[in-house]
């Protein structure tokens, strides 16, 4: 049924079966044409000044949105929101969160007025069969999701729901779990996994923020992770802990290295990838991103 007759449908239905409109949108809408699907993309978000600052990586959020058809609404998985089980934010209007301490009042100051979407967070809710997922009514958007998707939509007219990480499991469950989302894709969300391949914040050389410096070992993991993108090989990333030690300095905790996997694992076989704001900062974090798909 195309949405044409659809809405003919719907019109010749009862004022009185408005209810049971209600109860069937969702069984009728699925007989639509399927949208072009929608990429898939890794953000590496870096320091929550970036949401305030002009500079190579946000203009590269920036040209990413601007080559990809607009989403009906983001799905993100941030490195910033680990939660014992796993959940979804369900609200209808999620409040923008400053998770962050130490920075200039301007950047507390900066609200992204997304609006939720509670029914695509039911519809997630049910798409994951292999655990239990909470809708969730008391995060919102954290910084990890705020400060890279207000420079790829400033207007802050299309929903962002976010899904937590689960730091009671392993890197192959969240990876399993992530492939459980691949139909959203096709109902025009976007997915973004936000963090950074490289995360080592006890190393970070503070003076050196505004360099595109890394250290040997930092450089020589991202190579490495680079690599085994493009070739397909997430085996490698999914078993990060065996890579060796500079895998190790660059992954002392995995909740910024995630992410990626959760990207990663919606890729399909054959998909085009575009690595980009593929640079190092501070020594000891990178803010290499990858785009998979090319719509």
């Amino acid at each position: 049924m195309d949405r044409k007759n659809f809405l003919k449908l719907l019109a010749l239905m009862p004022f009185t079966g408005v209810a049971m409109k209600l109860k069937n949108l969702n069984r009728l809408t699925e007989s639509f044409d399927p949208t072009d699907k929608m990429p898939v993309l890794f953000l590496g978000h870096g320091s929550p000044m970036n949401a305030i600052e002009e500079n190579e990586f946000v203009r590269g959020f920036r040209r990413v949105s601007n080559e990809i058809q607009k989403p009906t609404a983001i799905l993100c998985v941030s490195a910033h929101w680990e939660t014992r089980g796993t959940m979804v934010t369900a609200m209808q209007n999620p409040p923008t969160i400053h998770d962050f301490g130490g920075f200039p009042r301007e950047l507390f100051e900066v609200q992204y007025p997304a609006p939720g979407n509670p029914d695509l967070a039911r519809e997630t809710r049910e798409m994951i069969k292999t655990t239990k997922v909470e809708l969730d009514h008391n995060w919102g958007l954290d910084h990890g999701a705020w400060s890279v998707i207000r420079h790829m939509y400033p207007d802050a007219n299309i929903p962002v729901i976010q899904m937590s990480l689960d730091y009671t499991k392993d890197a192959q469950y969240h990876y399993n779990l992530a492939k459980e989302l691949a139909k959203l894709r096709e109902k025009g969300v976007l997915i973004v996994g936000s963090g950074n391949m490289v995360h080592n914040l006890r190393q970070v050389d503070w003076r050196r923020l505004n360099d595109n410096f890394g250290y040997d070992w930092a450089i020589e993991a991202n190579e490495k992770m680079k690599r085994y993108i493009l070739d397909g090989d997430h085996e490698k990333l999914i078993n990060y802990h065996k890579q060796g030690g500079s895998f190790n300095l660059s992954i002392p905790s995995p909740d910024h290295y995630l992410p990626l996997l959760y990207s990663l694992a919606l890729a399909d076989k054959n998909e085009s990838i575009d690595i980009f704001n593929d640079a190092p900062v501070g020594g000891s974090l990178t803010m290499t991103s990858v785009r998979i798909g090319s719509n």
